[in-house]
């Protein structure tokens, strides 16, 4: 598969609040849009794969999307693995166009989880997260499932809230140079320990945001992608990793499957960590970076604290880590959030992310994770295919 497949279109949605904008209409705007950055026209798409939205459901999510887009796809699909939906549906989407299922495949996911769901509805989807009988009894919600990650990496290794408190701060850095982010006002590692406590020991600003928004891609074959309007992303490696459902049968709190998915990605690129100019590392909360950045290579083993202490992550760092600012400070509708990942990668490797551009940038890493550490992509993307 490696540089096979070519990402040729991209496009983002507004994001923030956006009331009055349903999910499909973000989902389809966003399509839409990818197709015209391609150059391409909605006749020349025979692939849709989507992910449904929470505040919008839908039975057949994708054949609804086609429909209502009037596109009538020969490959046509809707994937639900939580946040590393995007990257696994990714995978997929070039494998069928490697194997001549489809041509032209678009990737479109959108919901309005800040406009569309009340608070009763938000706390009832955070409680119900957990396995039913050994952990929701309990009362806890999703950001104390990652407390338990924040607090078992602390206790193995030393790290800090303050350090927990700088991932946050770096990703704000980046939003400050985006334009499109939700929250671009500069932060403190004291803005967020005095940011109100939710799950010891995270704090709010620990915390991703919860937004409205919708974001697309546009994925062919190498050898067509050379004809069209864009420069081509190619896609060098994929990798995938899976350990469990609910984190009480989690293997360990410390080690997640990102090892394995880096690795398969990284060998199937036939690059290693240090050949990334960036990395998108999914930032729900602030301690899955941390377990991320360890578990891709890119810092030993509980040397992830001292790695975020170095400056790295941010503008002008060793390892520039969500360069849009990540769900902590872009935005985070859900289950497409990682689809901003993506796209952001394509406007950095085409060489046109503006003030937040990473020099030089040719390869990146982007990784997600779906459950609580549970379902786990990893994707190598490039400029080149040498």
């Amino acid at each position: 598969m490696r540089g096979k497949v070519a990402i040729v279109g991209a496009a983002d949605t507004e994001v923030g609040v956006l009331p009055g904008r349903t999910p499909m209409e973000l989902c389809v705007e966003a399509a839409l849009a990818a197709i015209e950055d391609a150059g391409l026209k909605r006749t020349d798409v025979d692939g849709l794969l989507t992910c449904n939205a929470m505040a919008q459901p839908l039975m057949y999510h994708a054949e609804a999307m086609a429909e209502y887009m009037q596109i009538f796809p020969r490959y046509c699909l809707s994937v639900g693995a939580g946040g590393g939906t995007t990257f696994s549906v990714v995978h997929h989407a070039a494998s069928a166009i490697v194997t001549g299922m489809a041509d032209v495949v678009v990737i479109a996911m959108g919901d309005s989880l800040r406009s569309s769901l009340t608070r009763d509805q938000a706390m009832q989807v955070q409680a119900s997260t957990g396995h039913p009988q050994f952990e929701q009894p309990y009362g806890a919600t999703v950001p104390a499932y990652y407390a338990l990650i924040a607090q078992a990496h602390m206790a193995e290794y030393g790290t800090t809230p303050e350090q927990l408190a700088g991932i946050a701060v770096a990703c704000r850095q980046h939003a400050a140079r985006n334009p499109a982010a939700q929250m671009r006002e500069l932060i403190t590692v004291e803005d967020v320990l005095a940011s109100r406590l939710i799950a010891d020991p995270l704090h709010l600003l620990d915390c991703s945001l919860v937004s409205d928004g919708g974001s697309a891609i546009v994925l062919c074959s190498a050898e067509r992608a050379a004809d069209l309007r864009h420069d081509p992303v190619y896609l060098l490696g994929a990798g995938e990793g899976h350990t469990h459902e609910h984190i009480s049968a989690a293997h360990s709190l410390t080690t997640s499957a990102a090892r394995e998915a880096g690795q398969r990605a990284y060998a199937m690129a036939g690059l290693q960590p240090t050949d990334m100019d960036f990395a998108q590392l999914y930032d729900c909360f602030t301690p899955t970076v941390l377990v991320e950045l360890e578990d891709l290579g890119f810092c030993d083993k509980g040397e992830g604290g001292a790695f975020v202490d170095s400056g790295a992550l941010g503008p002008g760092g060793a390892l520039p880590v969500n360069t849009h600012g990540g769900l902590l400070s872009h935005c985070h509708p859900g289950n497409p959030g990682s689809m901003f990942a993506l796209t952001e990668s394509v406007w950095q490797l085409r060489h046109a992310a503006g003030e937040r551009q990473v020099e030089n940038a040719r390869c990146g890493l982007v990784h997600a994770q779906g459950g609580i550490m549970s379902s786990h992509t990893a994707l190598i993307l490039s400029r080149e295919v040498a």
